[in-house]
C-alpha cells in the first residue's frame, strides 16, 4: 500500500458536507480539520500497484465541495 496525505481546501460552508462524503465512501485511514490554508487533512492508503493520481481523482475528487487539494506521496516512515 502506498501512503499519501492529501489537504483539502473546500468551498465555504461545506467542509462538514466534504468530511462526511469522504467518511461515507470509507478510503481516509484518518481526516482531521486543520487551520490554515487548507480545512481538511486526510491520510490515505492507495492498493498497491494502483495509479495514485487517479484513486485520487476517481475516489476523492468527485465529491461536491471540495475547491482544492494538495496530495504529498511518502517514502519512508522514521
Amino acid at each position: 500500500m502506498t501512503c499519501v496525505f492529501v489537504q483539502l481546501r473546500c468551498h465555504p460552508g461545506k467542509t462538514y458536507e466534504v468530511a462526511d462524503a469522504i467518511y461515507e465512501r470509507e478510503i481516509a485511514s484518518e481526516l482531521y480539520s486543520t487551520s490554515g490554508d487548507y480545512d481538511l487533512l486526510m491520510k490515505l492508503y492507495i492498493p498497491e500497484g494502483a495509479d495514485v493520481g487517479r484513486f485520487i481523482n476517481e475516489k476523492l475528487l468527485t465529491i461536491p465541495g471540495i475547491a482544492r487539494s494538495l496530495t504529498t506521496l511518502t517514502f519512508k516512515a522514521f
